[in-house]
């Protein structure tokens, strides 16, 4: 499954390098056999920010992205979109995506909610419903969306989160991108129609092999 997530990765237009950073030498070795790079981090990390920052500092880029590894189904452009605030706004220090949310997802916690404002910066994120719709008018007028877990950093944004303790809001819903919003970080928040369900659970594994097999590829 992480050689499909390197290679969509590395096939993003904005990137010029793939760095795997992992505390499992399993996954290093996976990564290595696939011909991609990977960092053997400290095991101590106690988020994946810290853990992306320790390799980040050994760099020389300007702008980081942070891809999951069990986002086998990601879309190249998806990357290139979240990346493109940050080339086009050297004031925009992090960015990541939105989908429209889902009906049945509402209630969901496990999909994160995020508000945007006039700009399209984030005002919040939540497991919970946000925002409240009152009655039927506002839901028809209000657009409602989920939060799509690729993030773009400075390098130097990056890093000074990695040195931050974390707040009371990121711990009460266990949401790292909290920390940013709770210091006055300004995240950048693009709609994108290329989102891809990351691999939570066995069932959410079975279905992407079985995406896979019908295109006639493996995970």
């Amino acid at each position: 499954m992480i050689a499909h997530v390197v290679q969509r990765a590395a096939a993003a237009a904005s990137i010029d390098a793939v760095i795997v950073a992992t505390d499992d030498p399993r996954v290093v070795e996976a990564v290595v056999a696939c011909g991609g790079e990977a960092r053997l981090t400290d095991p101590a990390h106690r988020s994946g920010t810290d853990r992306l920052a320790e390799v980040a500092a050994t760099l020389p880029c300007g702008i980081v992205v942070n891809v999951q590894g069990d986002e086998p189904l990601l879309s190249p452009a998806a990357i290139d979109e979240a990346v493109a605030p940050l080339l086009a706004d050297p004031t925009i220090e992090m960015s990541t995506l939105c989908r429209p949310l889902e009906d049945a997802e509402a209630g969901n916690p496990h999909i994160v909610k995020v508000v945007r404002d006039a700009q399209g910066f984030a005002l919040y994120f939540s497991r919970s419903p946000i925002p409240f719709l009152r009655d039927a008018d506002a839901e028809a007028a209000t657009p409602r969306w989920a939060h799509v877990g690729l993030y773009v950093y400075r390098r130097d944004t990056l890093l000074r989160l990695a040195r931050l303790a974390p707040t009371p809001l990121e711990r009460a819903e266990s949401l790292e991108q909290l920390r940013a919003l709770e210091h006055g970080i300004r995240i950048a928040v693009v709609e994108t129609t290329h989102a891809a369900a990351g691999v939570d659970t066995p069932d959410d594994l079975e279905r992407v092999r079985q995406q896979w097999l019908a295109a006639g590829s493996s995970v």
